[in-house]
């Protein structure tokens, strides 16, 4: 566990072209404009450890996953460490501004790991506005050996904060379906891991196939469906106890459900009598009611982060489109009128844009348009690219992606494609989905 000892009050940072500030609680924030603003320069050296072998080691592998973190965010651009103008042996060494100014870093992460008696790491930082020589944020924190990895996001949190004024999303995970063994006799098995890549651990045995995982808002639970004798069944996964439920058989179910925002409800698209349509169960009671009643296909629903309205894709129109409705099922309206078939929408946790998949002309898109179906943009496209899952924070994506004749990995990418990365994987894998923040 994380016992944070230090907490530094903030000051201004300078900004990068197409920025713009706020006041929020007598302080000065950045709030980014991912349309048009260049990453913001930042320096992260390594972290001071002293005469500390482990120690020093530690403060270097802090300091590279804190530079992976910002670099895949697509609002920071860390500087090469073979440019930096100077080493910080420790937190108390003042930094060589002007040296960092003309290297353009607007911001500086200094940086201290020391051992403890107890056989604990203190790692403390700061964060420093290179135009001011003023602090903007720093912290002390101490944690178990084993747990520098956390640590490092929790920092690029407080840093991504700290400039953006919008909470990070390091410090999360995503569960994901590893797939392995040959085409005609795939073994699909659930699997989560740091969302970075790190500290994979597999979930579930492979006895039975696995797809779609989703997890809750409120808890580190997910929903997946699983096809055992060839029948849908739909599963809750506590990932910290590892104890499943079953929620019930679903003929015909090919997507898992989705949670409502308070973790009270799912909402699945089912087959009955001949139709499919949204249906949404209450967890407590397992009481299911239909929310459409069409002759049409209507799959692949998601709720609005406020729970009132929920988006989905129907081919009512003639082919595969994108449609919301209140959550009661009522006023429903198309929202796509591009041209090619939409399907897969995600809404953001900020309720700002909904994801989907998009597939024209024998090609895949990953994109985004407004709840009212405004301001398309297509982030990234391939032979095959699906399933678009919002971080926590609703300003990154991760996906799968396929190219012909290759194997299937999982991706991220900013909101405003310019920053894409394969998530490294011991087997290739798909259906990626974020979790909440870790508590």
């Amino acid at each position: 566990m994380l016992c944070v000892l230090l907490a530094l009050c903030a000051t201004a940072v300078l900004l990068p072209a197409g920025a713009r500030t706020a006041l929020a609680q007598d302080m000065p924030t950045v709030y980014i404009d991912r349309h048009s603003a260049e990453a913001l320069p930042i320096a992260v050296p390594a972290f001071a450890g002293g005469a500390d072998p482990l120690a020093a080691q530690t403060g270097s592998d802090i300091a590279n996953v804190i530079t992976n973190d910002l670099n895949g965010s697509g609002d920071f651009r860390v500087i090469d460490r073979n440019a930096y103008v100077e080493t910080l042996p420790s937190m108390e060494a003042k930094p060589n501004f002007p040296g960092w100014r003309a290297l353009s870093a607007r911001a500086l992460v200094q940086g201290e790991v020391s051992a403890q008696p107890d056989g604990r790491l203190k790692v403390a930082f700061r964060l420093w506005d290179t135009g001011t020589g003023e602090q903007i944020v720093g912290r002390s924190l101490m944690t178990q050996q084993d747990n520098w990895r956390r640590v490092a996001h929790i920092i690029a949190d407080e840093i991504y904060k700290a400039i953006t004024g919008e909470a990070g999303y390091f410090d999360s995970r995503i569960v994901y379906v590893a797939e392995s063994g040959p085409k005609n006799n795939r073994v699909k098995r659930l699997a989560i891991m740091d969302q970075d890549g790190a500290n994979n651990r597999i979930l579930t045995s492979g006895d039975s196939l696995v797809l779609t995982p989703r997890f809750s808002p409120t808890s580190q639970e997910i929903t997946y469906l699983s096809y055992y004798n060839n029948t849908p069944r739909v599963y809750l996964f506590n990932i910290e106890t590892g104890r499943r439920e079953m929620l019930g058989d679903f003929p015909g179910m090919t997507f898992a459900p989705r949670f409502s925002p308070d973790g009270n409800k799912i909402v699945l698209s089912m087959a009955k009598d001949g139709r499919t349509d949204i249906w949404v169960m209450d967890l407590r009671s397992r009481q299911s009611r239909k929310l459409t009643d069409t002759p049409y296909i209507d799959t692949s629903p998601s709720y609005s982060p406020d729970g009132q309205r929920i988006v989905f894709n129907s081919d009512r129109s003639g082919a595969q489109q994108l449609y919301i409705m209140n959550a009661d099922g009522s006023n429903q309206q198309r929202i796509s009128f591009g041209s090619g078939r939409y399907a897969t929408p995600v809404w953001s946790p900020r309720g700002d844009f909904i994801a989907f998949t998009k597939m024209k002309g024998g090609r895949f898109y990953i994109g985004v348009m407004r709840p009212d179906g405004g301001d398309e943009r297509i982030l990234s496209e391939g032979y095959l690219v699906e399933g678009p899952s919002w971080s926590p924070n609703g300003r990154v994506l991760t996906f799968f992606r396929q190219e012909a004749g290759a194997g299937v990995r999982v991706c991220t990418i900013d909101l405003t494609g310019r920053v894409e990365r394969v998530v490294p994987t011991p087997t290739e894998a798909s259906d990626p989905a974020w979790s909440p923040i870790l508590p």
